[in-house]
């Protein structure tokens, strides 16, 4: 384990998918909720989003599999995904509606806030990639950062204020936009190689 470990992917599969979760873009939603809802359950939140996106690391490759599609096929997918998600980040729109919530804790802080599709999209389009134990790692250290905000929201959010929190949102959203591009053209040129003989 200790000799595929790789703290470079582990960082930036930690970034990839701390720009792509935005919890911090998410804070005015997460107090919302609290004050709708009374109590937010942190904890329970923040292990049901770690487990649906390490399940779907494992389980999401054999259901590619069962279905005919391969990871670079996926890969592409998951960075039109991540594409979409940076441009309602940068440009302050709305291409997916969110539905109406109907609890706080597991629906929707852990799913779609957290392990949404775009996260688990990333997490599988990570593994085109990276090896699984640093997709791991950056997940683990994503749920703890996830849950110190949750367990804080209402304080952040009178400390960062709604100025800082867009700037935070604008260039999260760059960020992501950058990490499309490349998903999409080291997965294209590898279908490219695979399927396109000279």
């Amino acid at each position: 384990m200790f000799e595929v470990f790789s703290l470079k992917e582990t960082l930036t599969a930690t970034m990839v998918l701390f720009a792509v979760i935005d919890i911090i873009g998410s804070i005015p939603i997460i107090v919302s909720l609290k004050q709708k809802f009374g109590h937010i359950e942190s904890g329970k939140a923040a292990i049901v989003a770690m487990l649906l996106m390490i399940s779907f690391l494992f389980i999401g490759n054999k259901i590619l599999k069962f279905i005919g599609v391969d990871v670079n096929s996926f890969a592409i997918a998951g960075a039109f995904v991540i594409f979409i998600i940076a441009i309602e980040m940068i440009l302050g729109i709305e291409i997916h509606k969110n539905q109406e919530a109907k609890s706080a804790s597991i629906v929707p802080i852990a799913f779609p806030l957290i392990a949404g599709a775009g996260t688990l999209t990333t997490t599988l389009s990570l593994r085109a990639e990276y090896h699984d134990i640093n997709i791991i790692c950056g997940i683990v250290l994503n749920t703890i950062f996830v849950y110190l905000v949750l367990k804080s929201a209402n304080w952040l959010e009178k400390k960062l204020g709604d100025g800082t929190l867009q700037v935070l949102q604008k260039v999260f959203g760059i960020v992501l936009l950058a990490i499309s591009i490349k998903l999409f053209t080291a997965n294209f040129a590898q279908l490219f190689s695979t399927y396109v003989k000279f």
